[in-house]
């Protein structure tokens, strides 16, 4: 059962304000002991219909009371016509007395029902705009979630890359792309591998970037770029005099393709 698709359907609102036929009464008090969510819901009704409906109270005219006694007072008093046979009971007073409690109590019904659909309708529009707030309020939390977690990340990375023994390669751009920057966080102990790519252009379809460690003369892989944010980290490497990035195919090939070199850097000594 959607609990919040229930709670949203209006059901709760015509009970409350009694306008709920019996199955409907009979369901909502089976599934206010089955669900805290339906209970919770129906308390805050009943306490939000409380608090608001003095506020949409129909004042009643100060002289109304004595204006319709005035009126009810006239029609009982009035004398019936006189038989001289005999005396017949005031059936008419009777009659235009009834009209007029009738006619009252029809105002006083029509009006307390025009309040209940004015309340209503009012109650239905503030839990619409709770929801709203509450789906706002929901979203926030889940974006300051997010940016906490990037947070703790950034400064785990900034932590790693001060670390004692974490050597900085940084690798410029060769001739003709001297905007492209990467930068390799090698650490000594580990020999783990971080890379950050600070300006390099998406890779192509079908493309991806493959870093290269120079081992005595010699290509070495190590690891593709993935879609990684800030501080990616590729494979280990033991020994290495350099660094450097070229565009294969995706996946990567087993020998660099120097046509597409992008950026190299020495190992500092």
């Amino acid at each position: 059962m959607d609990i919040q698709a229930y709670i949203q359907s209006g059901v709760i609102e015509s009970y409350v304000l009694g306008i709920a036929n019996n199955d409907e009464v009979a369901e909502l008090q089976r599934l206010r002991l089955e669900h805290p969510a339906i209970d919770a819901a129906v308390v805050q009704a009943e306490e939000w219909l409380r608090n608001t409906a003095p506020q949409f109270a129909v004042p009643v005219a100060g002289n109304a009371k004595e204006q319709l006694m005035a009126t009810l007072q006239q029609e009982f008093s009035t004398s019936a016509p006189e038989i001289t046979t005999t005396s017949i009971p005031p059936a008419p007073v009777v009659q235009m007395g009834t009209r007029y409690i009738a006619a009252a109590s029809l105002i006083l019904f029509m009006a307390s029902a025009g309040v209940n659909v004015y309340l209503y309708k009012k109650y239905t529009k503030a839990n619409r705009d709770y929801l709203a707030l509450q789906n706002e309020h929901n979203n926030l939390l889940a974006d300051n979630k997010i940016y906490q977690t990037r947070l703790t990340d950034l400064h785990k990375n900034m932590q790693l890359m001060a670390a004692p023994g974490m050597l900085k390669v940084s690798m410029p751009g060769i001739a003709g792309k001297e905007n492209n920057l990467a930068t390799v966080y090698w650490d000594s102990h580990t020999k783990n591998v971080y890379l950050i790519a600070s300006n390099l252009p998406p890779a192509p379809a079908g493309k991806q970037y493959q870093l290269w460690a120079l081992v005595d003369g010699k290509p070495v892989d190590a690891g593709m770029l993935d879609n990684c944010t800030v501080l990616c980290q590729l494979k280990p490497v033991q020994h290495a005099q350099a660094f450097a990035i070229t565009l294969e195919k995706a996946g990567g090939n087993s020998v660099p393709d120097l046509t597409q070199l992008y950026v190299m850097g020495k190992v500092p000594s």
